[in-house]
C-alpha cells in the first residue's frame, strides 16, 4: 500500500503547490468531456497520440483506470496580475508539466506501473508522430485528465481539493494513479 504522506511530501518537493490523496473510485470518465475535446478548441484534437482520438476509446481508458486503487491529485497554482496575464498562465502550465515529469522520475522506480495523467497535451516531443507512426516514447507519453474524459472540477471536489483559489488565480491539475 502506498504511503500517502510520503507521496504528498514527494509531490510538494517536486514543486506542486498542492497535493492530496486521490480515490480512484471517484473518477468518472464522461463522454461529454471527450465531446468537448472533439470541438478542438485547443487545436490538438486528432494531432497527438496523447489527445483524442489517439489516446484511445473511452471504454479502453476506463479499463486502464480500473487497474488502479489509489492515486495523487496534484496542482500548480499561479497568481495572475490580471485576467489577461497570458504570460503567467503559460508559465504556470509549463511549471505543472515540469513538476509532473520530476515527480514521475521519483515515483516510477517505486511504483513502476504508476500512470501520470496531466493537464494539456503531451509535450515530450516537439512534433508528434500521430497518426503516421507509433509514439516515439510511449512510456513517457502523458495524456490529460480531459483526454481521459475526466471533469477536473468534479475530481477535485470528490477528493476534497479546491479547484478555485480566488480572483486572479489559475490552477492546473494533474494526477498519478498508483496500483
Amino acid at each position: 500500500m502506498a504511503d500517502m504522506d510520503a507521496l504528498i511530501a514527494m509531490a510538494l518537493a517536486a514543486g506542486f503547490t498542492h497535493a492530496a490523496p486521490l480515490d480512484v473510485s471517484t473518477i468518472d470518465l464522461k463522454p461529454e468531456v471527450r465531446e468537448m475535446c472533439a470541438r478542438n478548441t485547443c487545436g490538438q484534437y486528432g494531432k497527438k497520440w496523447s489527445c483524442p482520438p489517439g489516446c484511445g476509446e473511452l471504454e479502453a481508458l476506463r479499463e486502464r483506470v480500473a487497474q488502479y486503487k489509489t492515486g495523487l491529485l496534484l496542482q500548480t497554482v499561479g497568481q495572475l496580475e490580471d485576467d489577461f496575464d497570458v504570460e503567467t498562465m503559460m508559465e504556470t502550465e509549463a511549471a505543472q508539466k515540469r513538476n509532473l515529469i520530476e515527480l514521475q522520475k521519483v515515483l516510477l522506480p517505486l511504483y513502476p506501473k504508476a500512470l501520470a495523467i496531466g493537464s494539456g497535451c503531451c509535450t515530450h516531443c516537439k512534433t508528434c508522430t500521430y497518426p503516421d507512426a507509433p509514439c516515439r516514447f510511449p512510456e513517457k507519453q502523458i495524456a490529460s485528465m480531459e483526454a481521459y474524459g475526466m471533469l477536473v472540477t468534479e475530481v477535485c471536489q470528490a477528493n476534497n481539493m479546491k479547484y478555485y483559489y480566488g480572483p486572479c488565480t489559475l490552477a492546473y491539475t494533474s494526477c498519478f494513479l498508483i496500483e
